[in-house]
């Protein structure tokens, strides 16, 4: 994969370390905005990247790469994406999607209409210990309810109260607790229960958006519980619980770190992921699927982000939060 990379922010930080450990993907770009031009410039030295853009156009004529990582703001996902794939280029969008379930329609269709790759990257659904706790489902007998937590006050929380809205708080921007951190609750959910019959968002909302929240999910047998705060704290972890046993997640469900299988009075400690690296997973099978072009499991991972796309409108609507 010859990538060029869309954006300078803190995920482009994060994912940057890994690439040392694919040498398959090759990072020949980085565009940003011209205030962000020291920034991308002190990564380019510090990563080997051949080219810093500020023009999109002029970046996404180059043909330097094959593939766009879109790592933008949220409301930002949508349009270049579809720039991207105008330009003949497969596309790597972060989490959220986008804003509107209608947009990843319009992306979905353009994308199949070239024959190009278009996947989310979202971590938790490529970890081991993802595929590991879907098997250890079965040893907790009949499942019953699910409780997931990701609450982590946000160090922009305090401005946002003195009226500074940064784009984690600024509902034009795609913020809000719901995008940025549960919508990792919501991928996990919709990664082992598939789609709910009934959604209901419970939000706490300030300034017209969402700074912490409970999502409900019904599955008729099933009740699931995604609880999701930048305005205050609690312990990390995630919670399955059968008839017969429980499955205890430690730590936030972007990373998975480790889980815990109670059943029948024994306990069980397990961590099968590989990498130190929560995003080592899902760019390993992104240079796969590129290099395979497998329009298969790109359809088959597309399923999953439209499910959680209408979940993320049903809760919104159910909230009376308009995002963009």
């Amino acid at each position: 994969m010859k990538l060029a990379i869309l954006g300078s922010g803190k995920i482009v930080h994060d994912f940057l370390p890994v690439v040392k450990d694919i040498p398959e993907i090759e990072v020949k770009a980085i565009f940003g905005t011209v205030r962000s031009i020291g920034k991308m410039e002190i990564l380019q030295t510090q990563f080997s990247i051949d080219q810093v853009y500020t023009d999109i156009e002029e970046c996404l004529a180059s043909e330097a790469f094959d593939t766009v990582y879109v790592a933008l703001p949220n409301h930002l996902h949508f349009s270049f994406a579809k720039k991207a794939l105008e330009h003949g280029k497969h596309v790597i969008c972060e989490k959220p999607f986008t804003l509107q379930n209608a947009e990843l329609l319009e992306l979905e269709k353009l994308a199949s209409e070239k024959n190009l790759v278009l996947i989310e990257a979202i971590t938790n659904q490529y970890l081991p210990n993802f595929k590991s706790i879907k098997t250890a489902l079965e040893t907790i007998g009949q499942l019953k309810i699910i409780e997931c937590n990701y609450s982590q006050y946000s160090s922009r929380y305090d401005a946002f109260k003195e009226g500074t809205i940064l784009p984690a708080f600024n509902p034009k921007m795609g913020g809000g607790a719901l995008m940025d951190i549960n919508i990792y609750n919501i991928h996990l959910v919709v990664g082992l229960l598939g789609k709910p019959l009934k959604v209901n968002y419970y939000a706490n909302v300030e300034r017209e958006i969402d700074t912490s929240g409970m999502l409900v999910l019904d599955y008729g047998e099933q009740k699931v519980v995604c609880i999701g705060a930048k305005d205050s704290s609690a312990s990390i972890r995630s919670t399955i619980q059968g008839t017969k046993g429980a499955i205890i997640i430690n730590g936030p469900t972007n990373t998975l770190e480790s889980f815990t299988i109670e059943s029948l009075g024994a306990v069980q400690s397990i961590n099968d992921n590989q990498h130190t690296h929560r995003m080592y997973e899902e760019f390993l099978v992104f240079n796969r699927v590129i290099q395979e072009n497998d329009q298969k499991f790109v359809k088959q991972q597309l399923a999953h982000s439209k499910i959680v796309m209408e979940i993320v409108e049903a809760a919104l609507a159910d909230a009376k939060i308009s995002l963009g």
